[in-house]
């Protein structure tokens, strides 16, 4: 049974943010109201660090139609103690106003303990992305 791996005890980090209202804190606070918008220019980043190693299994994403991170690779680290990155897959979310969950690859793959997923192209010409849901989801 898969659960949410996003807990008070996980770390976050962006690329950046375009004001105190649209901090990172809105990704995992479950008001649909509030979100996380970055700076223009790409390529944007959210990073997670687990409090332990985990097994990722979905990723869950909600983003502001017209400001969609549209094509996205979601690196991996098995350690936080300077993380090697790796390329665990790359995910393509529509530009739609939606909650999208995203099925992750999980034969064959080691529990990890970071995760980044890095935003290579936008729907927005200026390059900005905006989410209001962040969930990641699987086992520990």
């Amino acid at each position: 049974m898969s659960l949410s791996l996003i807990t008070s005890d996980t770390k976050i980090r962006v690329s950046s943010i375009l004001d105190k209202t649209a901090s990172k804190k809105h990704l995992t606070d479950g008001n649909p109201e509030t979100c996380w918008t970055s700076q223009q220019g790409l390529p944007q980043f959210i990073q997670l660090v687990f409090p332990e190693a985990v097994l990722p299994q979905r990723l869950v994403l909600t983003f502001q139609g017209g400001f969609v991170g549209i094509q996205c690779v979601l690196e991996v680290a098995v350690s936080s103690v300077e993380p090697v990155w790796s390329t665990w897959t790359h995910i393509h979310p529509e530009d739609v106003n939606r909650r999208q969950i995203f099925e992750l690859p999980g034969e064959g793959k080691d529990k990890i303990q970071c995760m980044r997923l890095v935003f290579h192209k936008s729907s927005d010409f200026f390059g900005r992305i905006t989410i209001y849901e962040l969930d990641v989801q699987g086992t520990l």
